[in-house]
């Protein structure tokens, strides 16, 4: 997109009470890349995307969006400047219908102004999200739910997407699904950034992408170079 900027964090350290959970972290997206974060479990991916969401201050370091200072911008502004967050677990309105979930994401003047235009992108992007577009969301499938909570990201029209772990919880079939999605979104020139534990999917969708390892970044590169190294083949991808 034409007015996306860079989002650039650099030695950033954050944590929860007495617990360190990032050391130092320097990351870098570009306009229209998809860039992903991988590593096994307690590495601190899910704290970093929580630093960049603005859920969690960070006691340390740098954290920008273009021209905008991200740790001083709370959470429920950054869908003004162009910043949406598809939470782990989805984190849907179990009880309201995937339309109401939908226009729950249209909170912003802009995308209040827009919503029967958004959501009409979102449910050609999603055709099973127009066919349940009056269902409750909480009696879906776990990838018609992630379906939906990405169709709500999408609602404030952002300019960069933040995915954790998407594919959590999911049947592989269903994996291959959403991730055939973030490529469709990708198409739309969407910058993303995807948190995730499933190393082999993401590397197929991403540019480049960062291995996180308690806490530090063990290693970064484009997605190909990563695929192809013996250590990231060993220790994440289950080859030799």
């Amino acid at each position: 997109m034409s007015d996306a900027a860079t989002l650039e964090l650099s030695g950033i350290q954050a944590g929860y009470g007495d617990f360190q959970a990032l050391f130092g972290i320097a990351l870098r997206v570009e306009p229209g890349e998809a860039v992903g974060v991988v590593g096994p479990n307690g590495a601190g991916k899910t704290t970093l995307l929580r630093v960049i969401s603005g859920l969690l201050r960070p006691r340390a370091g740098s954290l920008r969006y273009g021209a905008h200072d991200l740790t001083q911008i709370p959470a429920h502004r950054l869908p003004e400047i162009g910043i949406a967050h598809v939470p782990e677990n989805r984190r849907l309105f179990p009880h309201l219908t995937v339309e109401e979930n939908l226009k729950m994401g249209a909170f912003t003047p802009s995308a209040r102004a827009h919503f029967a235009a958004r959501r009409d992108r979102v449910f050609e992007l999603f055709p099973r999200m127009a066919q349940r577009r009056h269902q409750l969301a909480g009696t879906m499938s776990g990838g018609e739910q992630q379906m939906c909570a990405i169709g709500r990201a999408l609602m404030c029209a952002p300019k960069i997407l933040l995915l954790d772990e998407p594919s959590a919880g999911l049947a592989p079939l269903v994996v291959q699904q959403v991730f055939d999605l973030v490529r469709r979104i990708r198409e739309d020139g969407l910058t993303v950034l995807i948190v995730e534990q499933n190393v082999s999917q993401v590397l197929r969708v991403v540019d480049r992408a960062y291995v996180l390892e308690t806490g530090r970044v063990a290693a970064e590169g484009k997605s190909t170079e990563l695929a192809a190294d013996p250590a990231i083949r060993r220790s994440y991808l289950g080859m030799h």
